[in-house]
């Protein structure tokens, strides 16, 4: 199911290698994008195939397979939100369903309380089970999860916000970011990118992953956003952000996160882009511009022990 990035309209683009799976996406001469829809445990969920090589799983929920429904099916089905208003059994049992399809339990999972940031938090085996079953132990006021430990299983809940999963297979050390239009400007990319080096990461090693998002061409944003990131970005604002024809602005939160990836020393040919809407569009991810409430969905990761140590 091809989806190209709106912005590389005009570029040259060639297909992404065969691989096994439903493949989404395209490659240019300026990012790769590199995604699949895949079964894991019984869950439709996209993962990105440059992870595979390594001791690390790594995917992103969609919303089908779950239990929840409301009105309008607001969080049909897969729901992992325990903060929209869904009956919090039904979240829990989409936890649990979420966990099995990695082979885990919901006891590993660390979920923070995500506040639209930069703060970052390296989390460990003492962190597991915070934010799963009540929002009252999550990490508190966090929006990128950081560890170096094989085993915990770090949890970010979008609904239209970026989601990042980041990797260095040299240092074996993993995060997961939430990444809205506040927190891109504010670069908490950047910031975990920091916190994985105060674990021995090194930013040129670290292959990136950027889930689905609301796409760039009907993310329409005021003055104040315009504002944010021209502040941010400076002359590099432009190729983030651009005029629509009703005097608003429509804002790519995916070539922002590349680019705080790629002035924090991410190389480019390491950052996979899985460029597909959240939204009626795709028909697979939850989308808060377009029903409120919604539930949300999860990008979800965790470190495998590797051999020999």
């Amino acid at each position: 199911m091809p989806a190209t990035h709106p912005a590389w309209r005009g570029h040259r683009a060639w297909p992404a290698r065969d691989i096994a799976g439903t493949k989404i996406g395209t490659m240019t001469a300026h990012t790769v994008t590199a995604s699949e829809y895949r079964q894991r445990g019984g869950l439709e969920v996209l993962a990105w195939p440059a992870f595979d090589p390594f001791a690390v799983d790594v995917m992103v929920t969609t919303r089908h397979g779950g239990v929840s429904g409301g009105d309008a099916d607001r969080y049909a089905t897969l729901n992992l939100g325990l903060h929209t208003g869904d009956e919090p059994g039904n979240v829990l049992e989409n936890r649990r369903r979420a966990a099995a399809a990695l082979g885990a339990s919901p006891d590993d999972f660390v979920f923070c309380q995500q506040s639209h940031g930069r703060r970052a938090r390296v989390v460990s085996s003492s962190d597991r089970g915070r934010g799963t079953a009540t929002m009252d132990d999550a990490v508190s006021d966090t929006d990128a999860l950081v560890t170096a430990d094989p085993g915990t299983v770090l949890a970010v809940l979008v609904a239209d916000c970026v989601p990042l999963v980041l990797y260095d297979p040299r240092a074996h050390v993993l995060a997961c970011v939430h990444a809205g239009w506040r927190g891109t400007v504010a670069r908490v990319a950047g910031a975990a990118l920091a916190a994985m080096r105060s674990l021995g990461s090194q930013p040129r090693d670290v292959i990136a992953g950027l889930g689905p998002a609301v796409a760039p061409d009907r993310y329409q944003v005021g003055g104040d956003v315009l504002a944010a990131v021209q502040g941010a970005f400076g002359p590099d604002a432009a190729s983030v952000i651009r005029p629509d024809r009703a005097g608003k602005w429509l804002l790519d939160t995916w070539a922002a996160n590349r680019l705080v990836l790629r002035e924090s020393g991410v190389r480019d040919d390491h950052m996979h882009t899985a460029a597909v809407p959240t939204g009626a569009a795709a028909g697979r991810f939850f989308s808060h511009r377009e029903a409120q409430p919604c539930g949300r969905f999860a990008a979800v990761a965790r470190l495998r022990p590797r051999s020999g140590g």
